[in-house]
């Protein structure tokens, strides 16, 4: 089942830009979620919030065993 969306002239522009010739809106806008989904396990994995070195981490662990 298909459902319409409401966008701006200038937001259907933008979308055009991501796509090939040929492609319709929808895959576009599947490429664009799926780089959305890799950019946040990307940025999800690479998060170095609240880490230590690895160097760090087997003294620490040397010590507690």
């Amino acid at each position: 089942m298909n459902t319409t969306i409401a966008i701006s002239k200038e937001l259907r522009e933008e979308i055009i830009e991501f796509g090939s010739k040929g492609e319709t809106y929808e895959d576009i806008l599947k490429k664009l979620v799926q780089s959305a989904k890799e950019r946040q396990l990307r940025d999800l994995l690479m998060d170095e919030t609240n880490t230590i070195p690895v160097k760090e981490a087997l003294e620490k662990a040397k010590k507690r065993w």
